[in-house]
C-alpha cells in the first residue's frame, strides 16, 4: 500500500490521500478542527448541533434530496462531533464520487440552517436520551470531575439551556468563524488519486473562505482528585474511575495503549479476567485513554451489582497498584503487543479506517506515523515504562471517580476501597 500524500491547495485547504489497490470503494472525510473544546460555557454543544444543522439542506438540495442522493447511490453519509474536530463523510463506490462529493460540499459551504426549531427537539431528544443512559451519562460525569469548570470537560452534545436558547444568527456567527480553510483537511482513501482529490478541494471547496485567526482553546487543568455521585433508581451501579492522561503526541502514549491493554482493554485483560470471567462481578468491565493537544484522560469502568461493588472495587485497586509495583511478565506483555499490532493492521483494511486516520491526524496537527513505525514503537515498550506509567497516572489516590446508582452510601463504600481520600472529597 502506498503511503499518505498531503498538499495544500491556494486557498490554503490541506488535502490529504492515500489510494489503495483492489479496493472498489472511497472514503472520503472534510475534516474541521472545531469541537466542544473551542466553544465558551454559552456556546456548549453549537458544534455539534450545527452538525445536525449541515444536514438539512442547502439553496440546491432538501434533506430528503440529500437522504436519496446517498440512499439512491448505495452508500453512506454521516458526521460525528469530538472534543477537538468535527468530521463529514461519505464511503460510496468508486464509479459514484462524482455524483457524491458535490452534495457534500455544498452542505459545507453553504448551509440553509434550515428547520433549525424541528432540529433544536431532535437534539435535545438525543441529549434526553444520554441523561437517561446512565453508562453514557457517567462517562460525562467523570470528564467533569477530572477537568472541572471548563470546556475539556463539558459534553461534546452540549447543554439543554444552550440547545434550547441559541439563535440563528448566533449559529450563522459561530460557522462562519470556525468552518474556514485553514481549519479545515479533505481526506479520502480507496480507489482514488492524489490529483482527483486535489482537485475536489480546488474546484468544489473553492468557496470556503480563508482563515482569519488561528484556532484557539482552553488549557487543560486537571482537578484534584473527587467523588461525584448521582442517584438514580438503576438495576446496577455504574462507576468510572478516571484522571489526567498523556497528550495525542507524547512519546509515551505507545506505552500507554500496553499499559491500557494489559489492565483493560482485552479479553485476557487483568480486569476482564478477574472481574468478569472468573468471578462474574460484571458485564461490562474495561479501561480505555484518550488524548488531545495538550492533555489527556484515562479510566476503566465497571457496571455492577451492589453486592459485587465493594469486591470488585478491591479487585481494581489491587490491579493498579500492582501495575505500578510489580514488572509486567514477558508473556503478557508480549500477548498485549500482539493484540494491538493485530488491531492495528486488521483495522487497516478498511478504507474508511485509514481515511480517519489521516483524515484526523492532518487536521489536529498530529504526527502522522507509518505502520511499521508504529509497530516498532510498539514493540520497543519494556516493563519498565508500562510500571512507571502506572505509578505515574493509573494510582487509585491520583484519580476521581464517578458513580450512578440508587444508593450514594453503597458507592461511598465502594470509593473508601479504592481511596479512602475519595469520601472526604465529594463533588
Amino acid at each position: 500500500m502506498t503511503e499518505p500524500t498531503l498538499s495544500t491547495t491556494g486557498g490554503g485547504l490541506r488535502v490529504i490521500s492515500e489510494p489503495l489497490a483492489g479496493v472498489r470503494s472511497v472514503a472520503l472525510g472534510i475534516w474541521v478542527g472545531v469541537g466542544s473544546r473551542y466553544e465558551r460555557e454559552h456556546e456548549a454543544g453549537i458544534s455539534h448541533f450545527i452538525e445536525h444543522l449541515l444536514f438539512k439542506g442547502t439553496p440546491s438540495y432538501t434533506a430528503r434530496d440529500i437522504a436519496e442522493r446517498f440512499d439512491g447511490l448505495g452508500g453512506e453519509v454521516n458526521a460525528a462531533t469530538g472534543r477537538d474536530y468535527t468530521v463529514f463523510y461519505i464511503r460510496v463506490r468508486d464509479e459514484h464520487v462524482a455524483e457524491a462529493i458535490p452534495v457534500l460540499t455544498d452542505m459545507l459551504q453553504r448551509p440553509g440552517f434550515f428547520e433549525l426549531d424541528q432540529e433544536r427537539e431532535v437534539v435535545l431528544e438525543e441529549i434526553a436520551m444520554y441523561d437517561d443512559d446512565p453508562q453514557d451519562k457517567v462517562h460525562d460525569l467523570v470528564g467533569a470531575a477530572v477537568f472541572p469548570g471548563q470546556s475539556l470537560g463539558r459534553p461534546v452534545i452540549g447543554t439543554e439551556e444552550v440547545i434550547g436558547t441559541v439563535q440563528e444568527d448566533g449559529i450563522r456567527d459561530y460557522f462562519r468563524s470556525h468552518y474556514t480553510a485553514g481549519r479545515m483537511a479533505l481526506a479520502a482513501a480507496g480507489n482514488i488519486t492524489h490529483d482527483q482529490l486535489v482537485a475536489i478541494g480546488e474546484g468544489l471547496l473553492a468557496d470556503v473562505p480563508q482563515t482569519a485567526a488561528p484556532p484557539t482553546f482552553e488549557a487543560a487543568a486537571a482537578g484534584d482528585p473527587v467523588l461525584v455521585v448521582e442517584r438514580k433508581p438503576t438495576e446496577q451501579y455504574h462507576l468510572v474511575l478516571g484522571g489526567p492522561g498523556l497528550s495525542r503526541s507524547d512519546p509515551r502514549r505507545h506505552a500507554q495503549s500496553v499499559l491500557d491493554t494489559v489492565l483493560g482493554g482485552s479479553m485476557s485483560s487483568r480486569l476482564f479476567q478477574e472481574i468478569r470471567e472468573r468471578r462474574g462481578l460484571a458485564y461490562s468491565v474495561g479501561s480505555y485513554s484518550v488524548g488531545y493537544a495538550d492533555s489527556g484522560q484515562i479510566g476503566l469502568f465497571l457496571g455492577t451489582r451492589e453486592e459485587n461493588l465493594e469486591t470488585a472495587s478491591d479487585i481494581i485497586a489491587t490491579e493498579l497498584r500492582r501495575l505500578a509495583d510489580e514488572p509486567v511478565p514477558a508473556d503478557e506483555l508480549h500477548r498485549a503487543k500482539e493484540h494491538l499490532k493485530g488491531r492495528l493492521v486488521l483495522s487497516l483494511e478498511s478504507p474508511a479506517t485509514r481515511m480517519n486516520r489521516i483524515g484526523k491526524a492532518t487536521v489536529t496537527d498530529t504526527e502522522l506515523l507509518g505502520i511499521d513505525e508504529i509497530i516498532e514503537r510498539i514493540d520497543a515498550v519494556d516493563a519498565d515504562a508500562v510500571r512507571d506509567l502506572a505509578a505515574a497516572y493509573w494510582q487509585p489516590e491520583s484519580m476521581s471517580l464517578a458513580a450512578i446508582g440508587p444508593d450514594v452510601d453503597a458507592v461511598r463504600r465502594a470509593a473508601s476501597r479504592l481511596s479512602p481520600a475519595l469520601t472526604d472529597a465529594s463533588g
